[in-house]
């Protein structure tokens, strides 16, 4: 079915629920097809930690930044140290975190894919104006942060009960 076909027949927030759901299968599908070593998922967890200026970040802030739970990260975590991507080690000050570090062999691989990432990123995004993707970022955004509120609003109500 036509994208614009759809909107004719629903309200435009209920087809972009569904798009989601279906754009985040389609994206991991291809993305798992793109790098030869690794998921989708954990190149995601790989670009995240380049976010990470001064020091390298916890599980539990890698985790919020990809809004995935603290298990998951740390299992993807677990695939990349035996993959020789990352290197898990204890905070300096708090022997209780681990902080989780690239290794230049992540930092090798990411040279070695960054012609093949810009073109895959300009296949994704054509036809999509700079103006378009920073609008769909912002509305996104808004989205996001409403998730965020239901998600403590739930969380709350659990503990009531």
């Amino acid at each position: 079915m036509v994208s614009k076909d759809v909107l004719k027949q629903m309200d435009a927030r209920y087809a972009l629920f569904g798009l989601l759901f279906a754009f985040q299968n389609r994206l991991q599908a291809v993305g798992d097809a793109f790098y030869e070593e690794i998921t989708c998922k954990q190149f995601f967890l790989l670009a995240c930690m380049y976010l990470f200026q001064e020091e390298a970040p916890t599980v539990q802030e890698l985790a919020q930044l990809m809004g995935s739970s603290h298990q998951n990260v740390k299992q993807i975590v677990n695939k990349l140290e035996k993959k020789g991507y990352v290197r898990v080690g204890e905070d300096t000050e708090d022997r209780r975190k681990l902080r989780i570090s690239l290794t230049d062999y992540a930092k090798r691989t990411a040279e070695r894919y960054q012609e093949k990432e810009e073109q895959f990123m300009g296949r994704l995004f054509e036809g999509v104006s700079e103006e378009q993707a920073a609008q769909l970022f912002y509305g996104l955004s808004k989205m996001e942060k409403n998730l965020i509120k239901m998600r403590e609003m739930f969380t709350e109500r659990k503990e009531l009960l």
